[in-house]
């Protein structure tokens, strides 16, 4: 049973974060390039606004902001999945190298297959979605002991290694190919947010509406794997299947991410840690907190990529991991 005051501490959370988005979300809409003054943005999505800022806003701002919050809430979620299966405080999709298998399936079919520009947008998720799974099976098998399961520290050096030698294959796939293309794909690398139009909400949205419910269905069972294996084996858990089961989830919620926001690491290692640190370490508490933390966090990255020099803007990867590489050095000295 979960304390009343946890369960009211989680809810004013929250309203908090949800008050933050908010507040981002209605800034980000005024700033950048072509500004919107804040007190045309209500009647312009009222639609009482002139053509350039209808345009402004509904061509190029809100799509990129809602993709923004979206795919910094399945990074979130996918980190927290996979800190809790392999209870590795250091997991995270970009650190153990699943982002970096998604982008070596994203690179390959952008550069050898033709390109489709009616499906392109939603045949990339189920490209990088491959890529992700194809390195969660290789990592998974190399940190996987007989005698002793799952290895988490294995699995986190293991995944540092996967994601080196991917950044390498990734190299030499680029090396060769066009220009244009390699600019994408720098692009994507630096974790520039490149899907701003509605079809990339569409193509990453149900991935979401699907999988928080179903993660929230599993909580318990998170919270389970997340003690020792002993403990889960013995409460009735088939630990293997929900090993695979919740790991296939994490892979399709960072995929789903990474397809149209890039190269993005440390969403996933810092949010969770966040509201572990704010409501505590069930997963029923926690993974909600995370999930807004998350989208927060990665618009607010971007907000700032985008506003802070004025010619040009830095990508919200590059934000991100500023604050979540010194993070990431503190807690490997940590534990």
């Amino acid at each position: 049973m979960i304390a009343p005051h946890l369960i009211r501490r989680q809810r004013l959370i929250i309203f908090i974060l949800c008050a933050l988005i908010i507040a981002t979300f209605i800034i980000g809409l005024g700033m950048g390039a072509s500004s919107v003054s804040f007190d045309r943005i209500i009647p312009t999505i009222l639609g009482n606004g002139t053509f350039k800022e209808e345009f402004v806003l509904f061509s190029i701002r809100l799509p990129r902001i809602l993709i923004t919050v979206l795919a910094g809430m399945a990074l979130a979620l996918s980190g927290s999945i996979l800190q809790s299966i392999t209870r590795n405080d250091l997991a995270d999709p970009g650190i153990i190298g699943i982002n970096a298998g998604a982008g070596v399936g994203v690179a390959i079919f952008f550069l050898f297959f033709p390109v489709d520009v009616g499906t392109f947008i939603y045949v990339l998720p189920a490209v990088a979605f491959l890529g992700a799974l194809l390195t969660a099976i290789l990592i998974y098998a190399f940190s996987y002991s007989k005698k002793e399961g799952l290895q988490p520290v294995r699995l986190v050096l293991v995944g540092i290694g996967f994601s080196m030698a991917l950044s390498g294959v990734m190299i030499v796939l680029i090396s060769s190919a066009e220009r244009t293309k390699v600019d994408f794909i720098a692009k994507w690398l630096a974790g520039n947010i490149w899907g701003n139009d509605w079809a990339f909400v569409w193509a990453i949205l149900p991935w979401l509406v699907i999988l928080i419910p179903y993660t929230l269905f599993k909580a318990n069972k998170l919270n389970l794997l997340n003690l020792s294996e002993p403990v889960a084996i013995g409460v009735g858990v088939s630990l293997e299947k929900e090993r695979i089961v919740l790991l296939l989830t994490a892979v399709a919620l960072a995929a789903s991410a990474v397809s149209v926001t890039g190269g993005i690491a440390f969403i996933g290692l810092l949010s969770p840690h966040i509201a572990k640190a704010l409501v505590g370490p069930r997963n029923q508490l926690f993974i909600p907190v995370a999930i807004l933390t998350g989208g927060w966090l990665l618009l607010l990255a971007d907000t700032i990529g985008r506003n802070i020099i004025s010619f040009s803007s830095i990508p919200a990867g590059i934000i991100v991991s500023l604050i979540g590489a010194p993070y990431f050095i503190y807690l490997l000295f940590k534990k």
